[in-house]
């Protein structure tokens, strides 16, 4: 009989540990704390029958509320804990719908250098560092699913007042601020994926002048109405999609600017154009691949 990732848990102290391990969870390797101080938090997982589908990460209470509505199961335990940072938490659920596959593995990379190999070889990103604003390493948690899936819908928001309806509709929230360190709306991106290619989407772009954004629109690509640099004063950011040949995998979100090479030379399409531009935020790329 298949088993997949049914539950997870953190661990904030030793003796937190031995609980777990007595009630039949795996350690996985890495701090998420390394380079940060604080405590030795680890992720730990349990194989069982009913899938966990959707992870997602929240650092602040406004994120948290679309997913307690959408029925996630939030873990009680600050990843920043001791470390200063955004007060990070760890969300799952085990969902059924169209745009649900189940997660057979689990993993952390606490090391940036090792990212790309990892993202170019069928594993996926959640998008957010959870050493967010405490320093330290880049820390991710990836998932495996059962089959491959592929990027099916795009779309952006610039308020809360969505989440529900999305995470409902089987939309992953790629967990980081567009917007990050410029101040205005907080805008995530989000996406829905399926194991059908024929429904994927094979082309993202995005546009930071008037002239990209008269030339996609020539070439008859949709545009997501919210702008990626909403409220912040710098230039209008818009993203940009098409279906066409060659199905888009994944996609992910790039602060960590040391492996945008890395990405690259992996074959990872690195979209080299500032979501950021015309602010004072941290620099960020959209990356996707097929």
């Amino acid at each position: 009989m298949t088993t997949y990732v049914s539950e997870l848990d953190v661990s904030l102290t030793a003796a937190e540990e031995r609980d777990l391990k007595q009630r039949g969870f795996n350690i996985i390797d890495g701090n998420l704390n390394k380079g940060a101080g604080g405590y030795d938090i680890r992720l730990w997982y349990k194989n069982g029958p009913s899938a966990i589908t959707k992870v997602q990460v929240s650092f602040n209470y406004e994120m948290s509320v679309g997913l307690t509505k959408a029925g996630y199961t939030k873990i009680e335990k600050d990843l920043n804990a001791g470390a200063g940072g955004s007060y990070l938490y760890i969300w799952f659920l085990k969902g059924s719908g169209e745009f649900d596959t189940p997660i057979v593995d689990i993993s952390v990379s606490t090391d940036a250098a090792n990212e790309a190999e990892k993202f170019a070889s069928g594993w996926q990103r959640v998008a957010c560092d959870l050493n967010r604003e405490a320093e330290g390493n880049w820390i991710h948690v990836w998932l495996k699913r059962e089959e491959q899936t592929y990027i099916c819908d795009v779309d952006a928001t610039d308020s809360y007042g969505s989440d529900i309806g999305l995470f409902q509709k089987g939309y992953i929230r790629v967990d980081e601020d567009t917007n990050r360190g410029a101040g205005g709306a907080y805008v995530f991106i989000w996406y829905r994926q399926t194991t059908d290619p024929e429904k994927a989407l094979k082309d993202l772009q995005v546009s930071i002048t008037d002239s990209q954004y008269q030339e996609y629109q020539k070439q008859d690509y949709q545009r997501v109405v919210v702008d990626l640099n909403q409220g912040t004063g710098g230039n209008q950011v818009f993203l940009w999609y098409k279906k066409r040949s060659n199905p888009i995998k994944a996609i992910a979100l790039l602060l960590n600017q040391d492996v945008v090479k890395e990405y690259q030379e992996a074959g990872i399409n690195v979209i080299l154009r500032n979501l950021n531009v015309g602010n004072k935020g941290i620099v960020e790329h959209l990356c996707f691949y097929q």
